[in-house]
């Protein structure tokens, strides 16, 4: 059995914050593996730009050299909203611990995640810095440099906010389909 990060998320589209935040991961020695697991549909959200899909084939190109890092279809699979607790079971059918990343923009929300006290019975959390958001003492605190929202790229795509590995093809979607416009 292993210990492993579950870090999900939309993706939408990748940036190189979700890179810095793979790579401390993968800096911690109580680590064997990270997960990351991009969302069919955010809980919280009503629909999604780029299909999950095409947000899917960018992050295994973006982790493929990661030795420790696994990108998990399991959320895009079942194709509808699928809350954390529920890949968090999943995840603990094959692994014995379980951290889960969040960022810090994520924490005065966090009591409303479906199933919230039961999540936080089932995971440890580690919590990415963002934004000079304050990260209480029982979290364990992941320091990530850089500042950078999804929504802000969709808004003003900028290439050098994109990860070399699939800068291109996100570039060429997202003026494709016009995303920055929505």
């Amino acid at each position: 059995m292993k210990t492993i990060a579950l870090y999900g998320g939309s993706f939408d589209p990748p940036h190189i914050a979700h890179e810095a935040i793979v790579k401390a991961l993968c800096e911690l020695d109580f680590l064997d593996e990270i997960i990351v697991m991009p969302t069919y549909l955010n809980p919280f959200k009503k629909s999604f730009t780029t299909p999950a899909q095409v947000r899917l084939k960018w992050l295994q190109k973006i982790f493929a050299p990661y030795k420790k890092v696994t990108v998990s279809s399991f959320e895009v699979d079942q194709e509808k909203k699928v809350p954390t607790i529920e890949s968090v079971y999943h995840l603990l059918q094959k692994y014995e611990t379980l951290y889960l990343v969040i960022g810090a923009d994520n924490l005065k929300t966090l009591h409303k995640w479906h199933r919230y006290d039961e999540l936080k019975e089932c995971v440890h959390f580690i919590v990415a810095t963002r934004n000079d958001i304050k990260v209480p003492n029982d979290f364990i605190k992941l320091k990530i440099d850089e500042e950078i929202s999804s929504s802000d790229l969709r808004e003003h795509l900028d290439m050098s906010k994109l990860p070399k590995a699939c800068a291109q093809d996100i570039a060429r979607y997202y003026k494709e389909h016009n995303a920055n416009k929505n």
